[in-house]
């Protein structure tokens, strides 16, 4: 397989492009891409021509609108080419109005109140920035055409279409600082990010034996496995073959589809792997980021394996999250968030950090709900990913900056790397750079970005970058206000890096993200700590916020409330169904085990009596006693979880406080029920267990 011929034969690129369509059509196409705007109607309808002529020769049979609504994930709606009949024959066919608007019926995707559901009506609408692409499935091959979503009376109902929304408002306001440092030739700032991705993979037969992991995604109940982690054997250990297998065959697939798949190792907890790409566009990286979730999980069946993306499928052991690495850069070449050789010298990167740090400061509390869901609940601040605490990691070198700067207004020198030695003389001489790397930090500054890494495994990336393109574009816009008054440009522009890096210090912090101690400082700080997703949920309608996304045309008042509706209906629905599946295998699957068992166990106990008075049973009655206890503990708790959650199934009129109590008595309700029956698993006969086991699920794939 030679990778640069398969890569991206199935995405209609600018390259294909040019192949396929007229040169004037192809001239206004790239035109319109670069300095924004809209195809006349004449123009789409060739290039829409060209497109499915391109597609049907890759033997495309379909197209599709492939859009995000809030559900999380994908939506496609599969329409062929086909026309209307005559004479026998047919002609395929896409029109230039198929390709650019899309009617989808609107009424079955989450809207937090913003339609009644008897109106049916939304619209879809291209997204030329995001190459359409071709997807092999099962049901044939489809053209994908990326779209934002919307309804009829124009509300987002889509996490694309705010993405694009921030995306231009940080154009706007990052070239007005850019001007006022002598910058002419950037005409276009962009937002790029790579998303880094883990995931588990578990036998599919074994999956299928677990309602827990069908209904819900991971594990309810199991005990641990004698071996888990500790011995850190598992990060960037050997691939598995079977394992190996499937990477392979992901890669080809993504590759085909123009995803620069370039990492893939083993990561910490068994069973867990990690694939990340190279950087691209902000939206692009959100398309292709849900495209690589479709695709694992597509291509794990081929392999009889099952992926699995929640955030935390097994208790006991990391869960999965999804590293957002995020930075500026402009079409003429300039990376913004590049120090240079002399930080301490560049007084446009000064700005930038002292803005990122007000804007990071100022909407902590939003930036953590992006990082919101059930999932990631059971996972941040547990040892294995940031709390849910936000700050900053700077490092030494910009660690030592903003320090100066804060002490006296300048930086007068620069902290630098040196170079190690191994002590071998054949091996080479290492460049230590200026800083470590904090893995415990959530918003850590990389060299040439900022890695917010809270994000979920299961999430889409949108949110968090539509909430730092315009966090940053707040931060920027007010610098911009003041800085254009400027009579001393350079003089007020270092004033202000001082006041911001001064009003702002609180929320770098450079040391272990995971200690207790962090947590006090942080509150003696006034940082928020939002420990679930329920208490993060707010931070997306108040005031602040509110006006925060309006100035910037990203939200109205309308969409954000509505998002908001949507979180806690989707936290209660998810809570609710995990008790119900919870119920359901205690009840059906766990408990009758057990009682089987324990049943045998006295019978047995009687038989080695009447065999005689001699033998000591006393092992068998202890194990009864101690069966027999979890037992009674196990049926108490189910009482209570189904007591629990009927009660608050009745709250649905009031949302967020229905959310608030599935979080509240019904996940504690849970965590009772699991405990006797995860103690139960380790004393009843493995025979006789009901579902595979952790050391079935992570060790036997």
């Amino acid at each position: 397989m030679n990778i640069a011929e398969i890569f991206g034969e199935n995405v209609f690129s600018e390259t294909v492009m040019k192949q396929w369509l007229p040169a004037e059509a192809f001239f206004e196409v790239m035109d319109v891409l670069e300095h924004g705007g809209q195809l006349s109607m004449a123009t789409a309808d060739v290039v829409a021509e060209a497109m499915k002529n391109w597609a049907v020769s890759k033997g495309a049979t379909h197209y599709t609108h492939w859009f995000q609504p809030l559900t999380g994930i994908t939506a496609e709606k599969h329409d062929s080419f086909l026309t209307v009949p005559v004479a026998g024959k047919t002609v395929l066919k896409l029109t230039g109005k198929q390709l650019i608007m899309g009617e989808p019926d609107a009424s079955s995707f989450p809207s937090g109140g913003l339609r009644s559901t008897h109106y049916a009506r939304g619209y879809t609408a291209w997204d030329m920035t995001s190459p359409a692409f071709i997807k092999e499935q099962s049901c044939g091959r489809v053209l994908c055409i990326p779209t934002v979503f919307i309804s009829f009376t124009g509300e987002a109902l889509d996490n694309k279409t705010p993405l694009l929304r921030s995306m231009e408002a940080l154009n706007q306001q990052t070239l007005r600082l850019l001007r006022l440092f002598g910058n002419t030739t950037a005409r276009k700032v962009i937002p790029s990010v790579g998303a880094e991705q883990e995931y588990f993979l578990v036998d599919r037969q074994k999956y299928l034996k677990r309602r827990d992991l069908i209904y819900t995604g991971r594990t309810l109940f199991g005990a641990p496995a004698p071996k888990g982690q500790e011995l850190d054997d598992q990060y960037f250990g050997v691939i598995r073959e079977r394992v190996g297998a499937f990477m392979r065959d992901l890669n080809q697939e993504l590759w085909k589809m123009g995803l620069t798949a370039t990492t893939q190792h083993n990561e910490v907890a068994p069973a867990q792997h990690e694939m990340a790409p190279i950087y691209s566009d902000a939206n692009v990286a959100v398309d292709q980021n849900q495209l690589a979730m479709e695709t694992m999980k597509r291509v794990a069946t081929k392999h009889d394996l099952v992926c699995l993306l929640h955030e935390k499928p097994y208790a006991g052991v990391n869960g999965s999250g999804k590293h957002n690495n995020w930075s500026i850069n402009t079409d003429d070449g300039l990376r913004l968030l590049d120090p240079g050789p002399n930080p301490n010298e560049n007084v446009q990167f000064q700005l930038i950090l002292a803005c990122i740090m007000k804007a990071v400061d100022e909407h902590a509390d939003l930036l953590r709900q992006t990082a919101a869901n059930v999932g990631n609940d059971l996972r941040l601040g547990a040892q294995e990913a940031p709390p849910a605490i936000i700050s900053i990691f700077l490092g030494d070198q910009l660690g030592d900056l903003v320090e100066q700067i804060t002490h006296s207004g300048v930086a007068a020198a620069v902290r630098r790397g040196g170079s190690l030695d191994t002590g071998v003389s054949t091996l080479p001489v290492i460049h230590q750079d200026a800083t470590d790397r904090n893995r415990t930090s959530p918003f850590a500054f990389t060299g040439n970005k900022f890695e917010f890494r809270m994000v979920g495994s299961s999430d889409s990336v949108a949110n968090a970058n539509t909430a730092l393109n315009t966090i940053v574009a707040e931060a920027f816009c007010e610098a911009a206000d003041r800085l254009e008054k400027s009579e001393n440009f350079l003089h007020d522009a270092k004033t202000l890096v001082a006041q911001y890096m001064i009003d702002h210090s609180r929320i770098i912090f450079n040391g272990n993200g995971y200690s207790d101690a962090w947590v006090a400082e942080a509150a003696r700080r006034g940082l928020p700590n939002l420990r679930s997703m329920v208490e993060a949920i707010p931070a997306l309608t108040t005031e602040k916020s509110v006006a925060l996304f309006e100035k910037f045309g990203i939200f109205t008042r309308a969409e954000l409330e509505s998002r908001a509706e949507v979180m806690y209906e989707t936290y209660a629905k998810t809570v609710n169904i995990e008790a119900q599946t919870m119920m359901h295998m205690a009840g059906k699957h766990y408990i009758p085990a057990v009682v089987h068992y324990v049943t045998r166990l006295a019978n047995s106990i009687n038989a080695v009596r009447m065999a005689g008075p001699v033998y000591d049973v006393s092992a068998q009655e202890e194990l009864l006693g101690r069966c027999s206890a979890l037992l009674a503990e196990a049926r108490r708790a189910l009482v209570q979880l189904e007591e629990v959650t009927a009660r608050t199934n009745t709250m649905e009129e009031n949302v967020p406080a229905m959310a608030a109590a599935f979080h509240d008595q019904v996940v504690p309700a849970m965590a009772a029920l699991r405990s006797p029956i995860d103690q139960l698993e380790l004393l009843v006969d493995k025979d006789m267990w009901p579902v595979p086991t952790y050391g079935d699920l992570m060790f036997e794939v």
